[in-house]
């Protein structure tokens, strides 16, 4: 068997020692033999044999073919800029970074710096995605399904201090268009039936206003209580009428413990996670209003998604229908519970009450 030494140097894990055997055996028996036996060229050994010369045996380490005056290297400010985005938005990827600030440098250079600087961190993640169903979701039509669920947000360690100092909402209450992307966030204390319900009507009559055709459509949800109340309920819930008093409008929940039907909207919760609640500070709940409003606006407009195919929400919604009222973006996100309280207050002007279950 003929070993040749492109072969060998492909495959050893110490080349220096390979080497030194060829420059050894060239200096004793003469640089061609010493190619023939180690089946190369007779320029090669006498590269490597200068080499063991003039350095000894650190001379038959690989050296770099980087060029030594390179005509686009990364200054030391873009390596600065780079480590500060990434301190500033731990969760942000390396191509996400650099589309949104405009970086001149690489992807691949950006995660090189990254891990140099042990700044590439592990995902939270609570569920494996376990089909594709991205083909599928294309073709469906704007507001086709749109998943409804809840998110926790005191379990965020960025977001829990502010949570306490300045009374900012646990709860957010999303709805995610399963086609486009598009999606409504708003907030309450705790999950409620009665905020659901709220929530999900201001959507309906927030489409509906926008010429959005939900006749055909689907409203899904987990089996959560504040989707179909208590889980013997016989009856439907009051969230499950208010859906389905829309004419053509469905409400349809998913089998128990199957979170992959949801993994559009918990996708979503894993971004507003990782690009909102991670990265900004909050003074106030007014703020936190704002500031949530900002990146829905940004989210549904600008924000390019890679899963579908670098297009933002709006883009996918003029490709499907450019009848839509560009509006459709842009449902502020509001407190359920004070919207749903002073609503009450102001149905029942005289005497105590107590919120109603629905």
């Amino acid at each position: 068997m003929c070993f040749v030494y492109s072969d060998i140097m492909r495959k050893t894990t110490d080349k220096q020692h390979f080497r030194y055997q060829m420059v050894t055996f060239a200096e004793k028996h003469g640089v061609k033999p010493g190619a023939r036996a180690f089946s190369t060229t007779t320029k090669t050994v006498r590269k490597w044999l200068y080499r063991w010369q003039e350095y000894g045996y650190a001379g038959l380490k690989d050296q770099s073919r980087a060029p030594h005056k390179p005509h686009r290297y990364i200054t030391p400010e873009q390596r600065r800029q780079v480590i500060q985005l990434k301190k500033k938005c731990p969760s942000w990827g390396a191509l996400r970074t650099k589309q949104i600030f405009s970086l001149c440098i690489s992807e691949k250079a950006i995660l090189k710096i990254w891990r140099e600087e042990k700044l590439i961190k592990k995902k939270r993640r609570k569920h494996k995605t376990k089909n594709n169903l991205r083909e599928i979701k294309k073709m469906w039509r704007f507001c086709q399904q749109i998943d409804l669920d809840t998110k926790d947000l005191d379990d965020i360690p960025e977001l829990w201090p502010q949570i306490q100092t300045h009374n900012l909402p646990t709860v957010q209450y999303t709805a995610r268009d399963v086609s486009t992307g598009l999606q409504f966030v708003s907030y309450a204390q705790e999950r409620a039936l009665c905020y659901s319900t709220f929530f999900v009507s201001l959507v309906i009559q927030h489409l509906a206003s926008c010429g959005v055709d939900l006749n055909g459509c689907v409203i899904q949800s987990d089996n959560g209580s504040e989707f179909i109340g208590a889980w013997n309920a016989k009856n439907p819930s009051s969230f499950t009428k208010m859906v389905e008093s829309v004419p053509g409008l469905l409400h349809e929940t998913i089998p128990p413990g199957a979170h992959t039907y949801q993994a559009d909207v918990e996708t979503a919760h894993r971004l507003i996670e990782d690009e909102l609640y991670e990265v900004e500070r909050f003074s106030s709940r007014d703020n936190f209003l704002k500031k949530a409003y900002t990146y829905i606006l940004w989210f549904n407009t600008l924000r390019k998604n890679s899963y579908k195919e670098y297009k933002s929400p709006w883009d996918l919604i003029q490709e499907k229908d450019p009848s839509i009222n560009p509006a459709v973006v842009a449902m502020p996100p509001i407190f359920l519970d004070e919207l749903y309280n002073s609503m009450l207050s102001y149905d029942h002007p005289r005497g105590d009450h107590v919120v109603p279950d629905p």
